[in-house]
């Protein structure tokens, strides 16, 4: 137990440098091998072992992704997920879905679920009402040509979302209440860490699957925060519950 407190407060004061001298961590990204995440999991272990279960012993939490597909990335993050058994929430840009219907047709087939993130990954609130519709319905009718269905969610990009959009198409935003800021960080125990010191049951939590520090570090919160008790839902069941 004390060793596992020690752990613990040594990656609590990388993160402290991480956020007061940035440049403190790039210059440490070489040191940080796999046997070093090792220690990062045994000390989140730690920290996991003082939050308690729900009476039936699982705590449901949301993994999202969004900016996808990525052809590269996203078919190694399938894998993993495939693997365990873990269906995560897809927030897609349509010209990326176009050009990548294989990859969408596979999320659809293993039973993700398959979000909007409009087709240019534009803010919704820069322009008119009718271009911000226009982004959405476009993504919309790529996603239903691939897989025969609409889609029900939208993930704004920037989180700027219009909610008059919401009485003319039949679509709901997807926030979320954990973001690691992976797409700044890349680097894979930063965003473990963040993540999972974070997490609560029904979080949903941002991360992107166009960067391999991002998809390593969700197969590895998973099976974190599996071991943890926590069960992997789609967005739709934290957010319809």
């Amino acid at each position: 137990m004390k060793k596992k407190r020690r752990i613990f407060m040594f990656y609590a004061g990388i993160l402290l440098m991480a956020v007061l001298f940035p440049g403190w961590v790039e210059n440490q990204e070489q040191k940080q091998g796999a046997e070093e995440r090792k220690e990062v999991r045994e000390a989140l272990k730690y920290v996991g072992d003082s939050i308690e279960a729900d009476g039936e012993g699982k705590k449901k939490i949301a993994l999202t992704f969004d900016d996808g597909p990525n052809a590269r990335w996203t078919p190694v993050l399938l894998d993993g997920l495939k693997e365990r058994g873990i269906k995560a929430t897809f927030f897609l840009i349509g010209c990326y879905a176009e050009e990548n219907p294989e990859i969408v047709k596979r999320m659809y087939e293993e039973g993700h679920l398959i979000g909007n993130h409009t087709y240019h990954h534009v803010s919704l609130t820069a322009g008119s009402e009718k271009e911000a519709e226009e982004e959405i319905a476009m993504t919309d009718h790529i996603i239903c040509e691939i897989t025969g269905e609409g889609t029900g969610y939208v993930r704004p990009p920037f989180g700027l979302w219009r909610e008059e959009l919401e009485e003319k198409m039949p679509i709901l935003p997807v926030m979320w209440n954990i973001d690691p800021l992976d797409w700044q960080s890349r680097d894979t125990g930063e965003i473990v860490f963040k993540v999972v010191t974070e997490a609560e049951e029904d979080a949903i939590i941002l991360l992107h699957d166009c960067y391999e520090s991002s998809v390593q570090a969700a197969l590895e919160i998973v099976d974190i925060l599996t071991e943890e008790g926590y069960v992997f839902v789609t967005a739709d069941e934290i957010l319809m519950d």
